[in-house]
């Protein structure tokens, strides 16, 4: 997968099989890349400097409309899916996405 800044990110099988333990985020596997790509809004983490949180809203969800939330690691020299999740609301934290 790819983010909207151009990085390759991994989605591991252990992630991948950690976010479908939540059963609100069965078939949302396609969803998770989209919102990498073409987010609507990308924060920089509060807690830890290497995170951002990619979000895009989806009217239809399992839970309907929420905003899915994909957490991406950012080392040197690798990105990886940490988590995803619907939620609410967007975490506070510097907007990096759109770009101003």
């Amino acid at each position: 997968m790819h983010d909207c800044f151009g990085f390759d990110v991994r989605l591991t099988v252990e992630r991948q099989a950690h976010i479908l333990q939540h059963p609100e985020m069965a078939g949302l596997e396609e969803a998770i890349a989209d919102t990498l790509e073409t987010p609507k809004e990308v924060r920089l983490s509060r807690s830890d400097p290497s995170i951002r949180l990619f979000y895009r809203y989806y009217e239809n969800t399992p839970v309907g409309a929420k905003w899915l939330c994909v957490v991406v690691k950012y080392l040197e020299a690798d990105a990886f899916v940490v988590t995803a999740y619907l939620t609410d609301k967007l975490k506070t934290g510097d907007s990096l996405w759109p770009k101003k």
